[in-house]
């Protein structure tokens, strides 16, 4: 485990992590003239008579607001707008490093689902998608539900799809390497919130049938009386109540709750080659060794980076704004976040490259139980699950671009991330 002293992180964060520079040079009488005025009135004339060109003529094509309350921010909870900053600013940085995506991070001091949907509808001009984060559920399904349906740009809750995306890859090479059926698996999943219901969605898509929600007060029942419209969508009819009595007989657990929720005899309860992806931050529902103890058959995922299978969201958001925005989304559909999971699946399949070994100390990386997703350092996964995202897009009619042509866009995302070789 890497020791993290907090003097570093303090001297890291010191005036912040992301700024400001320019894309073309501003440095004669005649390239002021082009940057700001007078010349500066021909592109805005242009953007008058048809404001798709907004995208041809300024940045909006390739910059993301990323958008917080500061409710629900980690695992530290509702700490604010200005404490959430940091980790806002800190997702603005993974979008350039990962993506080449610009993003500016909005940290807004209201609260309301009303007030958060009208003001990023009153920016939304200015931005090519929109990544909401770490806004407390249920508001949060609410706002982009409201969003999705008035803006005409990307509106993606990351808390909630990108996990889903994630664990949904991981999920479907678990079943390639066990030959397990997707409609006849258990999957328990302990942590109701954003995260928990999305995850819950996409797996039913995938095809899982038998699915059990459980909270802080246990299994979501059809005859509980405090469940909210999005809990109730998932609520079974049943006489058990606890996660112990949910686990007997599972072939899968995803854990988005607390650590320590999951116990070593609950793990015995499972079934043969059991799936448990504890992903609670920064101390897993079990630790994979408690798991290893009693378990010599189970596959095993956590949020963290010095265990394998590491589920980490770096694999998803960029990757799927950089599609999104490449083709001049309207919208991300369920069709594009599952093309990303199936991206992302079959990316794992494939030979790691050594530069990923390297930074991972470790030769014998290997598609297996131990390889199920790609590790975040891997390059790759921009060219597989951008492509994929920008595929889907086109195909199912959201994207503004007339043409797609995707050997030739992977083969811009490859120049992007390695460089174009010259031309003789």
């Amino acid at each position: 485990m890497i020791e993290i002293k907090k003097e570093d992180v303090l001297a890291y964060h010191k005036q912040g992590k992301i700024a400001i520079d320019l894309t073309k040079p501003c440095d004669t009488q005649y390239e002021l003239s082009l940057a700001y005025t007078p010349g500066v009135a021909i592109p805005c004339l242009e953007i008058e008579k048809e404001e798709n060109l907004s995208f041809e003529y300024t940045n909006r094509s390739n910059l993301v607001a990323v958008i917080s309350d500061g409710t629900a921010v980690l695992g530290l909870g509702d700490i604010g707008p200005y404490a959430a900053k940091p980790v806002m600013e800190g997702k603005a940085v993974l979008f350039k490093k990962f993506a080449k995506v610009d993003a500016f991070d909005i940290e807004l001091d209201v609260h309301s689902v009303e007030e958060i949907v009208s003001t990023c509808k009153a920016i939304a001009p200015t931005f090519g998608g929109i990544n909401l984060e770490d806004i407390s559920a249920p508001r949060c399904f609410e706002i982009e539900r409201i969003l999705q349906e008035a803006l005409d740009i990307p509106v993606f809750h990351d808390d909630q799809h990108g996990t889903a995306i994630i664990t949904t890859a991981g999920l479907m090479n678990v079943l390639d390497l066990t030959g397990k059926k997707v409609d006849q698996i258990k999957i328990v999943i302990n942590g109701a919130g954003a995260a928990g219901i999305s995850c819950a969605k996409m797996y039913r898509k995938l095809g899982v049938g038998n699915i059990i929600l459980c909270d802080s007060k246990g299994i979501v029942r059809t005859e509980r009386t405090d469940l909210n419209v999005y809990k109730s969508e998932f609520a079974i009819e049943t006489e058990e109540s606890t996660l112990a009595e949910a686990m007997v007989g599972a072939d899968m657990f995803l854990g988005l709750s607390v650590g320590g929720a999951l116990s070593q005899e609950m793990v015995l309860s499972m079934n043969a080659e059991p799936v448990i992806f504890a992903l609670a931050n920064p101390t897993p529902e079990i630790l994979p060794e408690e798991i290893k103890a009693v378990r010599d058959d189970a596959i095993i995922a956590t949020g963290r980076s010095d265990y394998p299978n590491q589920t980490n969201n770096v694999l998803g958001f960029p990757f799927i704004f950089r599609g999104a925005l490449d083709v001049r989304a309207k919208k991300i559909t369920e069709g594009m976040k599952m093309a990303a999971a199936k991206a992302l699946a079959a990316l794992a399949k494939e030979p790691v490259p050594y530069t990923v070994k390297a930074a991972y100390h470790n030769e014998h990386i290997e598609y297996g139980k131990e390889h199920i997703i790609p590790l975040p350092f891997n390059k790759e996964a921009l060219i597989w699950v951008a492509s994929a995202v920008a595929e889907a897009a086109f195909e199912e009619g959201v994207a503004r671009i007339e043409s797609y042509d995707h050997k030739a866009y992977k083969e811009h995302l490859r120049c992007l991330i390695y460089g174009c070789p010259e031309e003789e």
